[in-house]
């Protein structure tokens, strides 16, 4: 059965802090201002986090599903086909992305906050 967007909607705003929005002219999801997920233009594909490494690695397992584009090969993005992704790849997927921006959202946040004076 594919996935539909209706469905990634649906695990994403189930997580923690995340917010539906738009990137690019499609929606979009956020969590603490870090984009997780987007739909990509073609309306079948899900632009998702990914590390180099989870990317590769999707890729090489089954690049009927999982691709990148030249516009994401310098990127931590995976491209991924709703119509052929599994739904519990595509909830273990979104689960990871949420982590990933959650943890550079928390990072962001905590380089841009002001030092305190050590106390005395």
């Amino acid at each position: 059965m594919p996935v539909t967007f209706d469905t990634v909607r649906k695990i994403a705003l189930s997580l923690e802090n995340v917010e539906e929005g738009t990137s690019y002219g499609t929606a979009a999801f956020k969590v603490r201002d870090a984009l997780f997920l987007r739909l990509k233009e073609d309306g079948d594909s899900l632009v998702v986090r990914a590390d180099f490494e989870q990317r590769d690695a999707l890729i090489a397992e089954d690049p009927g599903t999982y691709y990148i584009t030249d516009h994401y090969s310098k990127y931590e993005w995976v491209l991924v086909r709703l119509s052929r992704v599994h739904p519990d790849a595509m909830r273990d997927l979104i689960r990871m992305a949420w982590r990933l921006a959650a943890a550079a959202a928390l990072t962001k946040r905590r380089a841009s906050r002001p030092r305190r004076a050590p106390r005395r």
